[in-house]
């Protein structure tokens, strides 16, 4: 028995998760717990896609040992009758009817040699063979392993993620309660099915059949979810494919969503602030002595780190509280989980707005880049530092990124395109046996038993669907309660819920595909055929016929309206009618984002050009003077002279003061050897003679600083009378 394919599977899909999951989450600031359980919901739904091209395989191996079953003994031979002398007579002219026998026999026996062969031929083991009972094994551990997962801990571990308490048992406890509804409804929908086959009455209710049960309403829910997302990626795959070989127009959308996190970069800082206030007044009033002290810490562990510090700066905790103002345990748990909340809204928008920009750069640069007549990618900012720099030069990155790219992704647009058209005609028509209209069907009849190309058509097949179904995953935000970030930036509630969805839409998307390449019996409605493991694990939903004989086949029908509404667009127009914002083209709050996000980039791109030019300058003085010259009063002039760097803005800075603060000083004392000009002369007094003094006075004053009056003069502008500014 041979199971290196499966290992190899295994550990290809142990990788992947584990990548996804640091791609999208931080195990480093995460709860152990939580990590441990998003990895396994994650790496159980992939393990089912990626191992059920190998059981498909194995099934086709299994049918053709079905079809065409290996001899078990030999056929009996004709009998040659025995010549003697008495018949010699009789037996002679029977000659010719030996010689016939003997032409029988030897066809025969080449008849049987032959079958031998072409049943050896055609049903060789795969080479990805793995023997029933392993692939059984396998099966119950992860289905089942997902399906408690899903239903009985995540949820739970939803909550206890999001809970503000200070104990591991009060945690518990408001997970509990939290999902004490949700449980209900569910319980509720199984009751109802469990008292719908209990009025049958031609049917017992059993194990099995309770097992069953249970399975058809996970895949019920699944089905349903599983559906309304095909019928937006199924559109949305391609046409994203498309829009951004578009010019300009991956552009505009950038400029779109960095106006739109902008303003909520802005409410995430207001709203930590707002949460800071409430916690630097519970630090105030619970002291070092007080019974609440640890719980106050806690929460103040959950503050950034900048605000930490100027909090604990700002209190004493050697001065007694006031009993009468104390907050009590119930406030601190809702402030622990607003500083939670918040904490993660900052950060990852702080995030997100950094790889925004940098990526509305890389566009610029593009576009810019596109109407040059030199052929060479010019970057604004740096150079290329990949795996591939020594081949991949500014030429090379010109004709990859202003020439070949677009005229790919419009070829792959093509091909996504008339993918989801076959998906659809088949979605629709899969449950036609004959003639076959499922074009999947047809592809795995017409490779035959041939293995590998059954395998990697499944594998296309079946990574088609992940994708157009996962896309909606990964990209759809619900408010601020559920959403997937890159770059370490999704919080554990996100996390738990994407394995969540993971694992209750795998299984019915599995179903799915076996009933698109005809291997379900049940909806094909074929006894001959030889079941999947997979399905042997599953079962068949003849318990509930309204949702074996309806719901499980005419409903992704739906999917052609589905489809219907989001190439044109209807949810996301109804959505900016509401209020909603949403990029929709020609329309005038959209043209407003568009322009509002590009001059934050021309902001971004100044504030950047400042830091390089600062920069600059900094290593000119190094190279020119050396280290050893930067000291004494030199030192400070320089230091004077040099502009001031950005620093990370706290959540107190808004927008007006970091203008003020890059602003660049202004030289008072430029226009006073003409604060003379226009005044009629008195008598005595030369004017021209104290201009030149002054300036000559004067004029070793750095530009930036402000001077004091002359030396020897009485009067004079009062010293710094311009810092307000």
């Amino acid at each position: 028995m041979t199971v290196i394919s499966l290992v190899i599977v295994v550990t290809c899909v142990c990788c992947l998760a584990a990548t996804l999951l640091h791609r999208y989450g931080n195990w480093k600031k995460q709860t152990l717990l939580v990590t441990v359980a998003a990895f396994m919901s994650w790496y159980f739904s992939l393990l089912i896609i990626f191992v059920m091209p190998l059981d498909v395989s194995n099934t086709h191996y299994r049918q053709c040992l079905h079809d065409h079953p290996p001899p078990t003994t030999p056929a009996p031979l004709p009998t040659v009758p025995t010549l003697t002398t008495a018949n010699w007579t009789a037996t002679t002219m029977t000659t010719d009817n030996v010689s016939s026998t003997t032409t029988q026999v030897s066809t025969a026996a080449s008849h049987l040699t032959r079958s031998e062969m072409d049943a050896g031929e055609v049903c060789t083991k795969p080479w990805s063979y793995v023997p029933p009972q392993i692939l059984l094994t396998v099966w119950h551990v992860v289905y089942w392993t997902s399906q408690v997962l899903t239903w009985l801990l995540l949820p739970i571990m939803q909550s206890y993620a999001r809970a503000g308490d200070f104990t591991v048992a009060g945690k518990m406890r408001s997970s509990l309660i939290e999902n004490a509804i949700y449980y209900g409804t569910y319980l509720l929908i199984f009751g109802i099915c469990l008292l719908y086959v209990a009025l049958k009455p031609n049917l017992h209710i059993n194990g099995p059949q309770l097992k069953v049960l249970a399975i058809t309403a996970s895949n019920t829910w699944g089905l349903f979810l599983l559906v309304l997302l095909y019928g937006y990626g199924l559109v949305e795959v391609p046409r994203t494919c498309w829009n951004n070989s578009k010019k300009g127009h991956l552009l505009d959308y950038t400029y779109f969503k960095l106006a739109k996190l902008s303003v909520e970069k802005s409410e995430a800082e207001e709203n930590l602030e707002d949460v800071l206030d409430d916690v630097k007044k519970a630090a105030e009033t619970i002291r070092y002595n007080h019974a609440l002290r640890a719980c106050v810490d806690t929460i103040l562990e959950k503050c950034p780190e900048a605000m930490r510090g100027a909090m604990r700066r700002s209190r004493d905790d050697f001065e007694d509280y006031n009993p009468t103002e104390t907050p009590t345990e119930k406030s601190l748990v809702r402030l622990h989980k607003r500083v939670i909340a918040a904490s993660q809204a900052y950060q990852r928008t702080q995030c997100q707005w950094g790889v925004l920009v940098e990526k509305a750069f890389d566009l610029e640069d593009v576009a810019l880049n596109e109407t040059s007549a030199k052929h060479v990618f010019v970057r604004s900012f740096g150079s290329y530092s990949g795996m591939l720099k020594a081949v991949y030069s500014p030429t090379v990155e010109w004709y990859w990124r202003c020439w070949v790219m677009p005229l790919a992704l419009k070829a792959l647009t093509v091909i996504l395109g008339i993918v989801s058209a076959m998906v659809i005609w088949s979605e629709c028509l899969f449950f036609i046996r004959s003639p076959v209209l499922s074009l999947f069907a047809l592809f795995i009849d017409l490779a035959g038993y041939n293995y590998i190309a059954i395998e990697m058509t499944s594998y296309l097949i079946i990574a088609y669907l992940c994708v157009c179904a996962y896309y909606t995953i990964f990209r759809i935000r619900v408010f601020n309660y559920y959403y997937l970030a890159s770059h370490h930036q999704t919080d554990e509630n996100s996390l738990i819920f994407c394995g969540m969805l993971l694992c209750r839409l795998t299984p019915p998307l599995c179903l799915n595909f076996l009933g698109l390449i005809h291997l379900d019996s049940h909806i094909t409605k074929q006894s001959y055929i030889v079941e999947t493991s997979y399905t042997q694990i599953m079962g068949h939903m003849d318990v509930i016929s309204i949702v074996s004989d309806g719901f499980n086949i005419y409903f992704p029908i739906a999917i052609v309206v589905l489809c219907f509404a989001t190439y044109f667009r209807l949810g996301s127009r109804f959505l900016h009618l509401v209020g909603f914002q949403q990029f929709v083209g020609d329309d005038d709050m959209t043209l407003e984002l568009v322009q509002e996000g590009r001059s934050l980039m021309k902001r971004e791109r100044r504030k950047r050009e400042r830091t390089a030019d600062t920069e600059s300058r900094k290593r000119t003085w190094q190279e020119k003077f050396g280290e050893n010259s930067r000291s004494g009063a030199g030192d400070d002039v320089d230091n004077r002279r040099m502009p001031r760097q950005a620093v990370a803005r706290s959540p107190q800075e808004n927008d007006r003061t970091e203008l003020l603060r890059e602003a660049e000083p202004l030289d008072y004392t430029a226009d006073r050897v003409d604060m003379f000009e226009g005044v009629p002369p008195l008598q005595g007094v030369d004017y021209e003679s104290s201009a030149r003094g002054y300036q000559t006075e004067h004029s070793a004053i750095p530009r930036g600083r402000t001077a004091g009056p002359p030396r020897g003069r009485t009067g004079g502008p009062p010293r710094n009378i311009f810092d307000d500014v």
